[in-house]
């Protein structure tokens, strides 16, 4: 198994003269889990961005490595899974067919596709309803199904935003499942300020004192 590691050093973001956060440093490498905390707008969900490459810091520096190898930022995606309350999804598409389109994106194969994602919509829950239109799932199974997106590609950085929105007893106990699973051979970072969230995290980070 690979190595992870993530080091932030002086990450600083604002929007319009307003600071998000500045000055924040932490590291992280397999195995380790950090929830990130802080009242609602208080930068998690940028932050978040940030790890993902979806936008970019004011300043400072992300160093993500494999084995000690450097990963460019343009192949991040390749080791990160995010689920995200951005996510776009499609409407007109069935849940299998959303989920087919996102996998050939992000993997860039068409090996084993039918088999990959059966396995994710079981993991989630939703093989039953594979074949219904997205217009006519719940907001819980929406969540399902992006929580099968950010694992699709078995990620060594797991970024999950929220990941309990919506969801039933039975979708949360499904998350829980997947984040310990992570926490065995990957990077688990929780954007969140549910308490369960936050005990499945081994250390805390709070945006809030970074600003």
């Amino acid at each position: 198994m690979e190595k992870i590691e993530i080091k932030c050093e002086g990450l600083s973001k604002s929007y319009n003269r307003k600071i998000i956060f500045k000055n924040l440093s932490f590291s992280v490498s397999s195995g380790d889990s950090l929830s990130v905390t802080g009242k609602n707008g208080s930068g998690k969900s940028t932050l978040i961005k940030i790890l993902a490459n979806l936008i970019q810091p004011n300043s400072g520096n992300i160093s993500i490595k494999a084995d000690e190898n450097i990963i460019q930022p343009e192949n991040r995606y390749l080791k990160t899974g995010l689920l995200s309350p951005y996510l776009n999804l499609y409407d007109e598409l069935t849940g299998l067919e959303n989920l087919e389109f996102y996998f050939l994106l992000k993997t860039k194969t068409e090996k084993n596709v039918k088999e990959k994602v059966k396995l994710f919509l079981e993991k989630t829950g939703l093989y039953e309803r594979r074949n219904d239109l997205l217009k006519n799932y719940s907001s819980g199974m929406k969540q399902r199904l992006k929580l099968a997106f950010s694992i699709m590609n078995e990620p060594a950085i797991l970024l999950l935003d929220e990941p309990r929105s919506n969801l039933d007893k039975a979708g949360i106990q499904i998350v829980e499942e997947i984040a310990n699973e992570q926490k065995s051979k990957g990077i688990l970072i929780i954007a969140t300020n549910d308490e369960d969230d936050k005990l499945l995290c081994c250390e805390t980070l709070n945006i809030e004192d970074y600003k």
